[in-house]
C-alpha cells in the first residue's frame, strides 16, 4: 500500500511537470531579435538609415552634454580634411592645446592627456616590479604621483578619434541612459585626472 501511494505520488508529479513545461513553451520569431527587424536571411529588404555627420563649421556645432562622467566628449563639428590624424600631423590640437582653447572657445584638452601613464616596466627577479627606477611589491598602490607629467600630448594620446566620434542622426534605437555625475559640471569638463588616484592607498 505504501509502494503504491509513493508510486502514484511521483506520477501524478511527472503528469503535472510535463504538462506544465508543454504549455510554459513560447515561440520567438528570429526576426524579433536583436536590433534589426527584418529578414536576417536577406538584405533586399534590409535599406539602414544614412548616417548624417554634422555639417557645422568649428566652433558653430551644439554641445552635448557628456554621456556619463569622464566620458569623451563627442566632436560637435565637420571633421572633413583633418583626418586621418597622425603623431606629427593633428589639426585638433589647432583649437584645442590649452592656453588657445579659449579663444578659440573650443573645450581645452584634459589633463590626463598631458601624462604619460605608461612608465618603463621591468620584472624583477625576486617577483617584485620595477617602474621608471623605483621598485613596488604592489602595483595597485601606485599614486598618479608617480606617473611622469608632460608638456606636450602624449604619446598614447593622438588619435583623437579613437576616443571622440563626431555627432550624427540616425540613431537605431533610443538612448534611455541617465548618466549620475558625482561633481558638478562632470556633464561638460573632464575630473579624471583628480579621480585617478580613488581607491588607491
Amino acid at each position: 500500500m505504501k509502494l503504491t501511494s509513493i508510486t502514484l505520488g511521483i506520477a501524478t508529479a511527472a503528469v503535472l511537470f510535463a504538462a506544465g513545461c508543454a504549455t510554459s513553451q513560447k515561440t520567438v520569431s528570429e526576426e524579433s531579435l536583436g536590433l534589426r527587424k527584418t529578414d536576417i536571411y536577406t538584405e533586399k529588404s534590409t535599406i539602414a538609415d544614412k548616417t548624417k555627420y554634422s555639417t557645422s563649421p568649428a566652433g558653430a556645432g551644439m554641445i552635448y552634454e557628456r554621456a556619463f562622467e569622464n566620458a569623451p566628449p563627442m566632436i560637435p563639428h565637420d571633421i572633413e580634411g583633418m583626418l586621418p590624424i597622425t603623431i606629427n600631423n593633428n589639426a585638433c590640437t589647432t583649437c584645442h592645446t590649452p592656453g588657445i582653447a579659449e579663444s578659440m572657445n573650443a573645450t581645452p584638452i584634459p589633463k590626463s592627456h598631458f601624462t604619460d601613464f605608461r612608465p618603463v616596466t621591468k620584472l624583477l627577479k625576486d617577483g617584485k616590479i620595477e617602474k621608471d627606477g623605483k621598485v613596488y611589491t604592489n602595483t595597485s598602490d601606485l599614486k598618479l604621483a608617480d606617473y611622469k607629467k608632460l608638456n606636450s600630448l602624449a604619446g598614447a594620446r593622438f588619435n583623437c578619434s579613437q576616443c571622440h566620434a563626431p555627432q550624427s542622426d540616425g540613431q537605431l534605437v533610443d538612448n534611455t541612459f541617465k548618466a549620475d555625475f558625482k561633481t558638478e559640471n562632470a556633464n561638460k569638463s573632464s575630473n579624471l585626472i583628480d579621480t585617478m588616484n580613488e581607491g588607491v592607498k
